[in-house]
């Protein structure tokens, strides 16, 4: 689980005209709330945040006038052409604390022969101590033959995480492809003309 420390500005302007400000300074607005606090209004430094938000669920260490706090990015707002950030929601956070954060799923292996790999969920619910929080999960569809699933329960969790989602959910899935699908059916087609031959 990684931690980035980053100073971090309490701001008392507000607006879009104050926080185009901010950008231009290289400055992020940003909001911190939670555990029934008041709404904390910051500015983050820009590139070091947009570098630390690279990493999934990356656990923030503000330094706040010499007040430290403990953050989880909650919504990260992007510029819709530009990419760049506009604005950031973070949750406070304690250590010892469980959230429940979505981890992305990362398959690894090759399926068998003649099947397709499809990605039902890319990110899986879980639920785990706020300063554990894993990077991704990685699951093994090596060999997996057409026609197989594999379901949230069959996920191996770090230790102390457990799933924030129902067991049965497929979260992988290996398909036919359709163009083999195709294939199958017209064969079938082609037999049971043969069949309807042989008997006429």
């Amino acid at each position: 689980m990684s931690e980035v420390r980053i100073a971090a500005e309490s701001r008392s302007e507000f607006g879009k005209g104050a926080a185009r400000r901010a950008r231009r300074e290289g400055k992020v607005p940003a909001v911190l709330y939670g555990h029934g606090t008041a709404p904390l209004h910051l500015s983050l430094p820009g590139h070091e945040l947009m570098l630390a938000l690279k990493t999934p669920n990356v656990l923030l260490s503000l330094d706040i006038a010499g007040t430290k706090e403990l953050a989880l990015p909650k919504d990260v707002q992007r510029h819709p052409i530009k990419r760049h950030l506009e604005h950031v929601d973070l949750i406070l956070v304690k250590r010892g604390e469980k959230v429940t954060v979505e981890v992305p799923v990362v398959a690894t292996g090759t399926v068998a022969p003649g099947g397709l790999l499809e990605t039902v969920l890319v990110a899986l619910p879980i639920e785990a101590e706020a300063t554990h929080l894993p990077e991704s999960v990685e699951v093994s569809v090596e060999g997996l033959e057409a026609g197989s699933s594999i379901h949230a329960q069959d996920i191996a969790l770090p230790a102390g995480a457990t799933l924030a989602v129902d067991g049965d959910t497929v979260v992988l899935h290996v398909m036919v492809p359709a163009a083999a699908e195709a294939e199958a059916s017209e064969e079938e087609a082609e037999a049971e003309v043969v069949e309807v031959s042989a008997e006429a």
